[in-house]
């Protein structure tokens, strides 16, 4: 079989770009600044995971005002349904009134008090210390004793207000009320996923553990295949890792790795039915795939299983490529939002908890499409930092998957946080998503 360009490219390190370009590629060119948390793209300070002082760097300067995933639509159906975002130390209602969804800082304006500590219904939000309260919209509705108030303008003392909007079925807020709207933050996503129509699907599973790691950790191990190779062992004979595909652009980055095909770290040749078998996650006790007719490879076979139950589903006007009923085609929204593409169903969402640098919130939600009524969305499955991915039955074989991955990323914190060297280094290509990602973060704790 003829190798390609493209071929060439992966199997280098290289882009395509690159690799066709008559000029050599030069090698990286090292920065140096003062700045301690400054990235160059082929290392990252390991202060970026464990300084305490960075994160709050990141609280004041990309949280503050990136646009961010809250919540989907279907999660607050109803005029008077509201959800807590709650990210670091901010706490944000997103809340759906006559006028559509709004969202606010959950925070009394008179002593501070958090007006809501669960998700709920409400007619309007009243203080549990005092009984300030507010109208859906933010507005005033009424003052304990607004007598001894006289300095209160009750046109200016409404709740703070967070922008709002949405794409996709997901809410999206931004804390920063002169941000760009929404649509220019993310175009590209929005481009990429016109034809699969995430608003067309619900929640048929929400999981979220604590992990006892910085959020970029545990994300970043989500955002390459190079790690399959010793995380994942069982998935070698029926998985291209090292034949991804990885592209970044905007403030979007996308790989794509090729799955019902064998990886180049192997110096066996699988059958077909081994690569099925190991797609299929047999090793971890998945049930047993049907034995292959002859002449039928494993991903035609793949994708023919995958066709059948999702047009089941989606209709038999949906038109889908084997492509994107086998491969994994996974995306990065700057900063922390991660939609599969395809017929894939999962999604992904890293944030910090509690506001500490060193423990974060992973999720991981099952988008599904449906025939007929929308069906109720799943409610979070959360999980403690010690209960085991496996408590969440509703995954899957995924939550076997995850402990492989949960049993890395603790030990990833700890040992960055004894490391007697200040960078960690990222390959050229295969790691072509964090760099991407550490670009992006850079620009934002660096401005002004």
């Amino acid at each position: 079989m003829a190798t390609t360009a493209e071929d060439l490219s992966r199997s280098r390190g290289i882009s395509y770009q690159q690799l066709i370009s008559e000029d050599p590629v030069p090698p990286p060119t090292a920065l140096t600044l003062e700045n301690p948390y400054h990235s160059d793209l082929t290392s990252v300070p390991v202060a970026r995971y464990t300084d305490p002082a960075f994160h709050q760097l990141e609280m004041q300067k990309l949280w503050a005002r990136v646009w961010q995933m809250a919540c989907r639509e279907e999660e607050i159906p109803n005029v008077g349904d509201y959800i807590l975002y709650e990210i670091g130390h901010f706490s944000i209602i997103v809340v759906r009134t006559k006028e559509g969804i709004r969202a606010h800082h959950n925070v009394c304006r008179h002593r501070g008090r958090r007006l809501k500590d669960f998700n709920g219904h409400t007619a309007n939000f009243i203080c549990p210390f005092h009984g300030f309260s507010w109208n859906l919209d933010g507005s005033v509705r009424g003052i304990t004793s607004d007598w001894d108030f006289p300095q209160i303008n009750k046109a200016e003392f409404g709740l703070n207000a967070v922008q709002a909007d949405t794409w996709g079925g997901w809410v999206f807020i931004n804390m920063d009320l002169t941000a760009a709207p929404l649509q220019d933050f993310i175009k590209d996503l929005s481009e990429q996923f016109d034809y699969w129509k995430p608003e067309a699907r619900y929640i048929e599973a929400h999981v979220g553990k604590v992990m006892k790691c910085n959020w970029k950790a545990a994300q970043e191990a989500f955002m390459e295949a190079f790690h399959v190779i010793t995380t994942h062992p069982q998935l070698l004979a029926g998985i291209g890792d090292e034949n991804s595909q990885y592209d970044a652009w905007g403030n979007l980055s996308r790989a794509i790795t090729p799955n019902a095909t064998p990886s180049p770290h192997i110096k066996w040749d699988p059958t077909e039915q081994d690569m099925l078998e190991a797609v299929s996650m047999r090793d971890l006790d998945a049930p047993e795939m049907p034995d292959l007719p002859e002449g039928v490879t494993a991903r035609a076979a793949m994708a023919a299983m995958m066709r059948e139950g999702m047009q089941a589903l989606m209709g038999d006007d949906a038109v889908l490529s084997d492509a994107e009923l086998s491969d994994s085609i996974y995306y990065t929204q700057f900063p922390n939002f991660h939609p599969w593409g395809g017929t894939n169903r999962i999604v992904y969402r890293f944030r910090p908890w509690k506001n500490r640098h060193d423990r974060c919130l992973m999720e991981c939600y099952y988008l599904s499409p449906f025939q007929g009524e929308r069906p109720a969305p799943a409610p979070m499955h959360f999980l403690g930092e010690d209960e085991p991915w496996t408590d969440a039955p509703e995954l899957g074989m995924l939550a076997k998957v995850f402990t492989q991955d949960t049993f890395n990323l603790p030990q990833v914190q700890a040992g960055m946080e004894s490391a007697q060297f200040e960078e960690v280094v990222f390959a050229n290509y295969q790691e072509t998503k964090l760099r991407h990602f550490h670009d992006l973060l850079t620009q934002w704790v660096e401005r002004d």
